[in-house]
C-alpha cells in the first residue's frame, strides 16, 4: 500500500465537517450514559471501551472516534470487496441464464428482461429502509440481515414455477438482501478512512470486478452441471457469506445499542410533540402540519430532499447520474444474448464478461494510486475525470453494434471495462466531494432511490426494442446515445456552476477591495484628504499650517 496517499482539499473538508459530527454525537451518547449510573454495567463499559481501541482508532480531546485510515479498516475494505462482488455484479450474471429462462418460462425478452430489472431496482429502492436500519440497528447488523435475505431469496427462486414468482423470489427478496448488504458496507469504509478514502473506496469498488470476472464463470459452469434451478440453489448458499463480510465490520467508538437507545428516546419526544399538537389543533389544518412536522424530518436524515435545491452540485450530479444508469446495465445484460444470438459459443460470451471484470480488477487498483496524487487535488476534479469516463463508456457501446465477431466485441469489452473502472473507482468519491459526509448515507439513499427508477426502465425498455425490431444491434446504439448525453450534462454542469461560484468570489473580493480604500479618519471642513498622496497636496497642506 502505498503511505503517501492524500485526498484533496475539498474532500478534506468534508471529511473534517463528519468527525466533528460523529464527535459531537458520540459525545452526547456519552454524557447520556455518565448521566444514568444503570444504564450499562461496569464490565460492559470496559468491554466497550477495549472493543473500540482494537479497532485501530482514537480519540480526541472530546472522546469521541477518530477514523484510523489503517489497522482493522482494511479488514472492512477486504470484506466490503466480497460484499460487492456478491451484490452489485451479480445481476450481470443473470444474463447467462437469460435464453434458459426465456426458453422454459416460453417468455419474450420484455417479460424475461423484467428479472434483472427488478432486482437491480429494488436493489437501489431500499436505500431509505437501509439507512433506517444502519441507525437502529447498526452497520453490522443490518449487512448480516441483507446476507440473510438475499440468500433466501435466490434459493427460493429455485422452486418458482411461474416468472411472477421469480420476481418475487430472485426480483424483490434477493434485491433488498443485496441492498442491505451493500450500502452498509460503503459507509463503514467512510467512517474508516478519511486521508486514504479516495484509495480505500477505489479498493472496495474492485469488489464488483471481481464478481463481474467470477460469476459469469461460475453460473456458467453451474448451468452446464445443474440447470438453472440448481444454479440458483448454489448461488443461494454462496450469497450468505455476506452475513460473514458483515461479522467482521465492526463499529468505531460506541456500541449501535447506545445509538439505537438515543434514536428511541428522539423518536418517544417526538410522538409525544405530535400528540400534542394533534390535541391543541383538531382541525384538519393542524392534522395535516402535524403530519408534516413528522414527515418532513423524516425526509431529510434518510432521503435528503432539501439537497437537491440547497447543493446545486449534488442536484447536478445526482441527475446526470440516474439519467447514466438507464443505459449502464443494460449491455450487462444482452451482451451474452446478443453474442449466442449470432452464433458465438456460450463459453466464448461467459469468457468476455469475465475478461470485462478482470479489466476491472486490474484498472480500478491502478486509478486508485493514480487518483491519489497531488496533481489530481482541486476544485471538482474528480467530478471532471467521472464525466468524461461516462462519455467514453456511452461512446463505446457503438463498437459493440458494428460486428460481432469475437475480436469485435473483445475490443469493445477492453474499452467498455476500462470506461466502466472509472465510474466506479469514482462514483462515491464523487459524492462524498459534492456532500459532507454527515449527509452521505441520506445523499447515497436518494440518488439509489432515483437510479432504481432507471434501473427498472432500462432492461424492459431494452426487450421491448429488441421483440420490436428482432435485433440487438439498437439496443447498443440507444445505450451510447445515453451514456454520453449523461457524460456532457455532468461535465458541464460542473463547469458552468464553477464558473458562478468563481465569479462570486472575486465580486466579493473586488468589494472588499473597495472598501479597504476608503479613509478610515474622520473629515472634518479644514482637511483637504487624499487617499494617494501627491506634491500639491502637500504644499496646500504646508500653507495651511502657516
Amino acid at each position: 500500500m502505498t503511505e503517501g496517499v492524500e485526498v484533496h482539499q475539498a474532500q478534506a473538508n468534508s471529511a473534517d465537517a463528519a468527525t466533528t459530527a460523529v464527535t459531537r454525537s458520540r459525545t452526547s451518547s456519552l454524557q447520556a450514559v455518565e448521566t444514568d449510573p444503570g444504564s450499562e454495567e461496569p464490565d460492559q463499559q470496559e468491554e466497550d471501551s477495549s472493543s473500540f481501541h482494537s479497532t485501530g482508532g482514537a480519540e480526541d480531546s472530546s472522546g469521541g472516534p477518530v477514523a484510523p485510515d489503517g489497522g482493522w479498516g482494511w479488514v472492512v475494505v477486504a470484506a466490503t470487496v466480497l460484499v460487492l462482488a456478491m451484490t452489485l455484479a451479480f445481476p450481470s450474471c443473470i444474463g447467462i441464464f437469460y435464453t434458459d429462462l426465456q426458453n422454459d418460462f416460453q417468455a419474450s425478452n420484455t417479460e424475461t428482461s423484467w428479472v434483472p430489472a427488478i432486482m437491480m431496482a429494488v436493489l437501489h429502492a431500499c436505500g431509505p429502509i437501509c439507512s433506517v436500519l444502519v441507525e437502529c440497528l447498526g452497520c453490522r447488523a443490518t449487512i448480516i440481515i441483507g446476507g440473510i435475505l438475499s440468500g433466501l431469496g435466490m434459493a427460493a427462486s429455485s422452486f418458482a414455477q411461474t416468472l411472477v414468482e421469480l420476481y418475487i423470489t430472485a426480483g424483490i427478496i434477493t434485491g433488498m438482501g443485496f441492498s442491505l448488504s451493500f450500502q452498509p458496507s460503503i459507509t463503514m469504509v467512510g467512517h474508516y478512512f478519511v486521508r486514504r478514502r479516495a484509495f480505500a473506496n477505489a479498493l472496495s469498488s474492485t469488489g464488483t470486478a471481481l464478481g463481474l470476472s467470477t460469476l459469469p464463470l461460475l453460473a456458467n459452469y453451474l448451468l452446464s452441471s445443474f440447470g438453472w434451478r440448481g444454479s440458483f440453489l448454489v448461488l443461494g448458499g454462496v450469497l450468505l457469506n455476506c452475513c460473514v463480510c458483515g461479522a467482521v465490520m465492526r463499529p468505531l467508538g460506541a456500541k449501535p445499542k447506545m445509538e439505537a437507545r438515543t434514536g428511541q428516546t428522539n423518536n418517544r419526544q417526538l410522538k409525544t410533540n405530535c400528540l400534542s399538537i394533534t390535541q391543541e389543533r383538531e382541525g384538519l389544518k393542524g392534522r395535516l402540519r402535524a403530519t408534516l412536522s413528522t414527515v418532513m424530518p423524516f425526509l431529510r436524515r434518510h432521503m435528503a430532499f432539501d439537497l437537491l435545491c440547497s447543493n446545486p452540485y449534488f442536484c447536478a450530479y445526482a441527475l446526470g447520474v440516474s439519467w447514466m444508469m438507464l443505459g449502464f446495465v443494460v449491455p450487462l445484460v444482452y451482451l451474452v444474448p446478443y453474442a449466442t444470438a449470432y452464433g458465438m459459443e456460450q463459453d466464448q460470451a461467459a469468457l468476455l464478461m469475465a475478461i470485462l471484470g478482470l479489466i476491472n480488477i486490474t484498472v480500478r487498483p491502478a486509478t486508485a494510486m493514480v487518483f491519489g496524487l497531488p496533481r489530481f487535488r482541486g476544485s471538482h476534479n474528480f467530478a471532471y475525470l467521472f464525466a468524461a469516463a461516462v462519455l467514453i463508456n456511452g461512446l463505446s457501446n457503438c463498437i459493440c453494434g458494428m460486428a460481432t465477431s469475437f475480436p469485435v466485441l473483445l475490443a469493445y469489452v477492453i474499452v467498455f471495462g476500462f470506461s466502466m473502472s472509472l465510474i466506479g473507482s469514482l462514483l462515491f468519491t464523487v459524492l462524498m466531494d459534492t456532500v459532507e459526509m454527515s449527509r452521505f448515507p441520506s445523499a447515497l439513499g436518494l440518488i439509489s432511490i432515483m437510479e432504481s427508477i432507471m434501473f427498472l426502465l432500462g432492461p424492459p425498455l431494452a426487450g421491448i426494442l429488441v421483440d420490436s425490431t428482432s435485433q440487438y444491434t439498437y439496443v447498443f446504439f440507444a445505450c451510447s446515445i445515453n451514456g454520453s448525453t449523461a457524460g456532457l450534462f455532468i461535465m458541464l454542469s460542473f463547469y458552468w456552476l464553477d464558473r458562478q461560484k468563481c465569479r462570486e468570489v472575486k465580486s466579493s473580493f473586488t468589494h472588499k477591495d473597495i472598501n479597504s480604500l476608503k479613509p478610515s479618519t474622520k473629515m472634518t471642513i479644514d482637511c483637504d484628504y487624499s487617499p494617494v498622496p501627491s506634491h500639491g497636496n502637500t504644499i496646500r497642506d504646508t500653507e495651511t499650517d502657516v
